[in-house]
């Protein structure tokens, strides 16, 4: 049986610069499995000792992005193209650029959507208008 033991300094040296995956689940909303599977695509590298993970600083970093391009609307393979970008060395000039571009694109989806559900509502509105005339026609309170 080969497991890593780890000393008591070593151990409260690791926990203090790093995070468990509860800590994180806990502070992002986010289930343990989600962050499994982050790590299984990759997009999440934490240190494994044992059975147990340890997440670093830029894990957690990582993570705030991934929460926030999920909210924003962004594909997983989308936010790890734009997480990847970061370590090119490019002072994080093509990760800006990308993360711009994919920025704008969202912005003009959501916007068409926003347009389709304002044609819908409007649509409804007026569906309901008749609804409520032909009801009335009849003698009946449209309110009931």
């Amino acid at each position: 049986m080969n497991e890593t033991i780890l000393s008591q300094d070593s151990f409260n040296k690791l926990s203090n610069e790093t995070y468990t995956i509860g800590q994180l689940a806990n502070e992002f909303n986010v289930t343990p499995r989600a962050l499994r599977f982050y790590e299984q695509k990759g997009l999440l590298s934490p240190e494994r000792v044992g059975l147990s993970r340890f997440f670093s600083r830029r894990d957690r970093a990582r993570l705030k992005l991934i929460v926030r391009g999920k909210r924003l609307g962004f594909a997983l393979l989308e936010i790890k193209e734009l997480l990847d970008l970061y370590d090119a060395g490019d002072d994080q000039v093509e990760q800006l650029k990308k993360t711009l571009n994919h920025s704008k694109n969202r912005l003009k989806s959501l916007n068409e959507q926003k347009k389709d559900i304002q044609d819908t509502i409007l649509e409804m509105n007026q569906v309901i208008s008749q609804l409520e005339n032909l009801l009335f026609e009849k003698g009946i309170d449209p309110k009931f």
